[in-house]
């Protein structure tokens, strides 16, 4: 009796080992190689979380996967201050990380062999790559027409603000979106990790009452502390939303032991908790934003869309792996388009996620050109 083939054989080689040559070839610049692939927070992480983390440090039991009552409550009262939504009604469920949830939901949705996932033209990889860990068929749209009429449509992904372009979808088209789902049975699930990180338009999330029209039905928000409090680290994110679905992705997870470590819990506790954080880390993105905006426009390229989100997402009308190789023997990593899409071909994406010293020497090193 042969063995199944590997889960592995499923998914596409990892994305960011094809940047090894380039990285290597970064590195080889005489000042180092300065990382603008990944998304990386470099940042500490703000002191009143560490302290809410080593507070918790002796934890010998098993946490709760729904998440303690302080750090739903925290979730709740977060999501009604960011999202504009009403805490009634509103089912909330801490994740290890956005990724985790992100790659496993079509799964954990019970969704397999013959269901359609719905992605962006352009899309973070792991949205696919969730799809087919179901064994589900993956279409990329950014208009639903584009779908066709299949009745087989269980989920569909939208990214606002978008990794890697950085578009933000008005409250308009996210509301078709959802009343198009709705008629069909499907969940919409909306990735707002970079939320609140608005620079020249303001992200609005699906569970705004002008997009969901004040029922979380059929409706689900990820979010991410990874960039907005620097916790990469911690694998801190949640989920919010449509009460149901919330509850079942509960139920699987229980079993599947997917739980957010209690020292962890106390800590998004206190990030949620606290602003100033998060507004002084802002600022620093929006800082190291200009410099590379104006450092990058001057040595020839163009910045698309961009208006929010941690990226700038870049093209000078060539093959996306000519340019990595252009910026690699400046000794700049960045990632390659087409790691989000056929469509993405003739785009690079440069993170704000370095040093202000290093972003000051990515544009000494641009302007030398």
């Amino acid at each position: 009796m042969s063995r199944p083939a590997p889960v592995s054989s499923r998914l596409p080689d990892f994305t960011w080992d094809t940047l090894d040559a380039a990285a290597v070839l970064a590195a080889a610049h005489p000042d180092g190689l300065i990382n603008l692939s990944m998304g990386t927070p470099v940042d500490p992480v703000p002191e009143v979380i560490q302290r809410a983390l080593a507070d918790a440090a002796d934890a010998p039991g098993y946490p709760l996967t729904a998440g303690t009552v302080a750090l739903r409550e925290a979730i709740a009262a977060w999501v009604a201050r960011s999202c504009g939504a009403g805490v009634d009604g509103l089912g909330v469920l801490p994740t290890i990380g956005s990724k985790e949830l992100v790659a496993w939901l079509p799964t954990l949705l019970g969704l397999g062999p013959g269901d359609v996932v719905v992605v962006p033209s352009v899309a973070y990889p792991t949205y696919e790559d969730g799809a087919r860990l179901a064994g589900a068929t993956t279409v990329r749209a950014d208009s639903l027409t584009a779908v066709g009429p299949t009745s087989r449509v269980g989920l569909v992904w939208v990214n606002s603000p978008s990794n890697p372009t950085g578009r933000v979808l008005p409250a308009g088209h996210l509301r078709k979106v959802v009343d198009w789902a709705r008629e069909r049975g499907a969940v919409v699930a909306s990735d707002e990790c970079y939320l609140p990180l608005g620079w020249t338009a303001q992200p609005v999330s699906v569970l705004s009452p002008e997009v969901c029209g004040g029922s979380y039905d059929s409706v689900l928000a990820v979010h991410s502390l990874s960039k907005r409090s620097n916790l990469a680290g911690y694998r801190a994110g949640f989920v919010a939303g449509d009460p149901a679905l919330v509850a079942e992705l509960l139920k699987v997870r229980k079993h599947a032991g997917m739980i957010v470590p209690a020292p962890v819990q106390a800590a998004m506790v206190a990030a949620l908790g606290d602003e100033q954080h998060a507004d002084e880390q802002r600022e620093r993105y929006r800082a190291r934003r200009d410099i590379l905006w104006a450092a990058f426009t001057k040595a020839g390229f163009r910045v698309e869309h961009s208006e929010a989100g941690l990226y700038l997402w870049l093209t000078r009308d060539e093959d996306c792996w000519d340019t990595v190789d252009w910026l690699a023997r400046r000794g700049i990593l960045v990632a390659a388009g087409v790691f989000y899409g056929p469509g993405a071909r003739r785009y690079v994406r440069a993170a704000l996620t370095e040093s202000d010293e290093r972003i000051a020497s990515v544009a000494a090193r641009l302007a030398e050109v």
